[in-house]
């Protein structure tokens, strides 16, 4: 079996995805599907050759992210993925399976998922290991972006040095504790700024660099902080309002990205247990995230979420008729 039976088939299901189900859907057997997912070592290499090209691979930002595919009734003990992770969406710990993607908005607007790490214990790395890695290889396979970006989870000093040895633009979320001099032998936490000017703070971030800090403050109220790095000290002392907003908005997508795979392409609904073929569904989830992203831009498809509308409606409306 091909991948792109299985991507196709994540696509159209409109309940969630099983060997089984698979099998029924693509006429194949039921240990053909197993063999697709167990046999086949699928790596982020293969995400990001699959749109390499059609996108602009210089110019763009890089956004750096991670989200729990909730699996509150899987067994700790069957799957060794399963874990308990921070989910930003319940704001708490939950049981789930932790997914790091590097998400790439190129400057003509196209946004692919082109790396991918599957949180896994027992390798002993940390996510700021993992995204360093997804990093570097997105470089080695030719990708030059013009911005990284991340929220304030990456922000370590360890992570903005990495960055600025890439010598890359980046945009990472601070967290209100973090220390900050405008003044020499004055420090400041960023959150006890009271007049943080609205074209940012020119300011220097303590064990690392001169940054410049933004501030939001969302319908809820919400403060948060930003910080924006470029190479070139006088270029980044000039970063507009308007340069952050892009880059933010940017980053946003990412946020999009993880809510579309959960709804649309089955990132966490499955059952399955090995830990090599629950890799190669979530490759296949992002593969078919691509998928829709091309559907999209070719007009095949409104959206990324009008697929399954579009393919259920003939069918329903002649249900309707010969039923009715």
């Amino acid at each position: 079996m091909e991948a792109a039976c299985y991507i196709a088939y994540l696509l159209s299901e409109p309940r969630q995805v099983s060997c089984v189900r698979a099998s029924a859907v693509l006429e194949v057997s039921h240990d053909e599907v197993n063999r697709f997912l167990l046999g086949n070592n699928f790596t982020g290499k293969e995400l990001f050759a699959a749109v390499k090209p059609g996108i602009c691979l210089e110019g763009g930002t890089l956004s750096a992210d991670d989200s729990v595919l909730d699996k509150p009734f899987t067994s700790l003990d069957s799957t060794e993925l399963v874990g308990f992770f921070w989910s930003g969406r319940h704001h708490q710990t939950v049981k789930g399976i932790s997914l790091i993607a590097l998400f790439y908005t190129n400057p003509l607007g196209l946004r692919f998922p082109v790396n991918f790490r599957v949180y896994r214990h027992q390798d002993g790395k940390s996510k700021h290991d993992y995204f360093q890695e997804m990093v570097k290889e997105c470089y080695e396979w030719g990708l030059r972006p013009a911005w990284i970006s991340a929220d304030s989870w990456y922000a370590s000093i360890q992570n903005l040095k990495f960055l600025r040895d890439k010598e890359v633009g980046f945009m990472v979320g601070l967290e209100a504790n973090r220390i900050v001099s405008t003044q020499p032998g004055s420090y400041e936490q960023v959150g006890q700024i009271e007049h943080l000017p609205q074209q940012g703070l020119f300011t220097h971030l303590k064990g690392f660099d001169f940054v410049k800090v933004f501030r939001t403050v969302d319908k809820q109220a919400h403060v948060r902080h930003y910080a924006m790095y470029l190479p070139d000290k006088e270029q980044c002392s000039h970063i507009s309002r308007e340069c952050f907003e892009q880059v933010k908005a940017q980053h946003w997508h990412v946020e999009e990205f993880f809510r579309t795979v959960k709804q649309e392409c089955h990132a966490q609904d499955f059952f399955l247990r090995n830990t090599q073929a629950i890799k190669n569904h979530i490759f296949c989830v992002l593969r078919a995230f691509q998928r829709l992203v091309w559907m999209s831009q070719d007009k095949i498809i409104e959206n990324v979420y009008a697929l399954q509308r579009k393919l259920f409606l003939q069918v329903q409306r002649e249900f309707i008729q010969n039923y009715a």
